[in-house]
């Protein structure tokens, strides 16, 4: 729950015995309210004497609404003091909100004189001046929504936005916007009948509006029209398209519905670097195609194109470059690409990839990369022979007879697959016998044995294997097959 004084800005205010005001929790309130319209004065620290004091202050009232009074009297008053002021409606209840040499400024800023147009500061507000300030500002609710009954019933075309009561009751302003002009001489009439008040109507823009009524924009803070900007300078769609923001009204528009007010607070910087940015009037013309602008980076001077019939793929070209293109264009010199500038440069001829490519068989043939490489192959084609067709086998010659009863003797350490069953000694193949080429196309069948080792053509039998059952091995040996 907020406190009674975040409308008026004094959550945070601190005064001269160091007592925090408003909300008592040093300006921390969770609704946002303190926010409102907030001045820091960085100038309270110095001790300046009360007779050498500006004697102008700045009062804030509801809505953020400021307004500038004559310290007459020479009171001593402090940031969120409350006091009561003469108004041009009369007696009304404010708070000041700033003080001092920063006042002086502000009014250097908003071009305001310090003539007899100022108006003065009766006294410090009392309790009493307080609870009836808190009681007119209960009918501000109801009120408005009473109102808005009676604008409907009339059917004008207007908006009632908020309604503001002075601090005795006797009268109250009507805000509303509407983009016509609106003949309310009825309605007055029946507002005044009904509240028994003087009405006083006062049109506002929608951007004021939007100050009143506060809220979170899009970049999820709180508007700034509800927390600090209180001029409202024009905002053009140029301002968009020289930012290359998308032309969408709903993503540059406020919660006003309106452009957003930030579109004016970097357009300054953009243009400042689009003074190095080429002008594109048309197309680029090279020999690979026309190229067309697609896109702009403006800080980063880079511009992307697309070649007529490939505008899906957009080619990067500095800021340089392109003025290089543009004025050869003007020349009436088309270039080769974006790349080659010159057409009358002799062709160069790229290395091939073997070429490219020679240090590296160089290191590889002196640190036997290409051995590596070569046994590597050798283990693929193996692999490839044992899980495939092997096709036509080369004419090898004739194999040298075995020697019966010649055993090859155990493998090297680390190599050794495990007991292996006993074959008995190979026939001896006759001498001079040669089998020559294989037929191409033809394999041999599995367990088939050639007719030239006096077997068939056709496939024996398969037969199960018996199982080898390995013996012990001997102290110090290594074991054994056994049959």
């Amino acid at each position: 729950m907020a406190c009674k004084s975040c409308s008026s800005g004094s959550c945070g205010s601190t005064s001269t015995s160091g007592e925090v005001k408003g909300c008592q929790s040093n300006g921390g309130c969770g609704s946002g309210g303190c926010n409102k319209m907030n001045v820091f004065d960085w100038l309270s620290d110095l001790d300046v004497p009360s007779f050498q004091r500006y004697h102008i202050v700045e009062v804030k009232f509801k809505g953020g609404r400021k307004e500038y009074f004559r310290n007459v009297d020479q009171l001593e008053l402090h940031t969120g003091d409350s006091v009561m002021v003469d108004s041009s409606s009369g007696t009304q209840l404010g708070v000041v909100s700033l003080q001092g040499e920063l006042v002086r400024l502000q009014l250097l800023k908003k071009n305001i004189k310090d003539d007899d147009k100022v108006k003065n500061i009766f006294r410090l507000a009392t309790d009493k001046d307080i609870e009836k300030h808190e009681q007119a500002m209960a009918r501000d609710l109801p009120t408005m929504y009473r109102g808005r009954q009676i604008i409907s019933d009339l059917k004008l075309n207007m908006k009632l936005s908020d309604v503001e009561f002075q601090s005795d009751g006797m009268k109250a302003i009507f805000y509303y916007s509407s983009e016509d002009r609106v003949d309310f001489r009825e309605l007055i009439k029946l507002l005044a009948t009904e509240f028994k008040i003087r009405v006083e109507m006062k049109q506002i823009s929608l951007r004021q509006e939007a100050g009143r009524l506060g809220g979170i924009g899009v970049c999820g803070r709180e508007l700034c029209c509800s927390t600090w900007l209180t001029d409202f300078k024009n905002v053009t769609t140029s301002a968009a398209r020289y930012q290359n923001l998308s032309l969408n009204p709903v993503k540059l528009s406020g919660q006003c519905g309106r452009l957003k007010c930030c579109l004016n607070y970097e357009l300054e910087t953009y243009m400042d670097a689009l003074k190095n940015i080429p002008t594109i009037e048309g197309r680029l013309k090279t020999k690979r195609g026309e190229a067309v602008l697609q896109k702009t980076d403006i800080f980063k001077r880079m511009m992307w194109f697309g070649i007529v019939g490939e505008e899906a793929i957009w080619i990067p070209v500095s800021c340089d470059r392109v003025a290089e293109i543009v004025d050869l264009n003007k020349k009436g010199i088309i270039p080769e690409s974006f790349e080659d500038l010159n057409p009358d440069a002799p062709a160069v001829e790229k290395p091939t990839l073997s070429e490219l490519n020679s240090d590296l068989e160089r290191m590889d043939k002196k640190y036997g990369g290409a051995a590596k490489s070569g046994n590597r192959n050798n283990r693929n084609n193996r692999g490839n022979r044992d899980g495939g067709n092997r096709g036509p086998r080369p004419d090898r010659g004739p194999r040298p007879p075995r020697p019966e009863g010649e055993n090859r003797g155990p493998k090297p350490e680390g190599q050794n697959r495990g007991p292996r069953p006993e074959r008995g000694p190979r026939p001896p193949r006759p001498e001079g016998e040669n089998r020559g080429p294989r037929p191409e196309g033809q394999n041999r069948p599995d367990g088939a044995v050639p007719a030239s080792e006096g077997g068939s053509a056709t496939p024996k039998p398969f037969k199960k294997k018996k199982k080898f059952k390995p013996r012990p091995p001997r102290d110090g040996a290594a074991p054994t097959p056994e049959a």
